[in-house]
């Protein structure tokens, strides 16, 4: 594994778990999971396999820890490495248009309702849901994949953009050495 892309995905994780502990729950003590955008950000920047194995492990690690949810973290832990999966395919399906701003908006709307659908799934089945099932899901996943999908188109450019001019300014640098 490259040092240097650890470093950007352990600072996407971070950043990820500072908006995920700063939004206010609003239903049920669930909410938003601004640290699961910051997973698929992850994923779109470094798709290879063992990137997308350990940012579902940590993403759900720490989501878990952090959860307002009752007994939320195996539930978040089992959430986000499926989730991390099941992204990473669809993003590999998309080949050309994998750079797409539209591309990006529609996987991360669709990832946050596939990450809804296991999380309450998996937490129903492990520890029952404070709620009934299709109550959750349309107060608390798709009002986040709107906000997660809104992120994104604000994120996605920038971080991209940053990524070219690293590689570039690295290239330049070992270039010269």
């Amino acid at each position: 594994m490259n040092t240097r892309n650890l470093v950007a995905l352990s600072l996407l994780v971070g950043m990820g778990a500072v908006l995920h502990a700063v939004m206010p729950g609003f239903f049920l003590g669930m909410k938003p999971y601004m640290m699961l955008m910051m997973m698929f950000l992850g994923i779109i920047l470094f798709p290879e396999k063992k990137y997308v194995l350990l940012l579902g492990a940590v993403t759900g690690l720490i989501s878990g820890l952090t959860t307002t949810f009752p007994n939320g973290l195996l539930p978040n832990i089992i959430d986000k490495l499926v989730t991390s999966f099941i992204f990473y395919g669809l993003f590999l399906s998309l080949k050309k248009f994998r750079s797409s701003i539209i591309s990006v908006a529609v996987l991360t709307a669709i990832g946050t309702i596939i990450s809804g659908i296991v999380f309450l799934g998996s937490a129903y089945l492990i520890v029952g849901l404070p709620g009934p099932f299709a109550a959750l899901f349309g107060t608390v996943v798709l009002p986040a994949s709107a906000v997660n999908t809104i992120a994104m188109v604000i994120l996605y450019p920038v971080a991209n953009g940053t990524m070219k001019r690293t590689k570039n300014t690295h290239q330049t640098k070992t270039i010269s050495n």
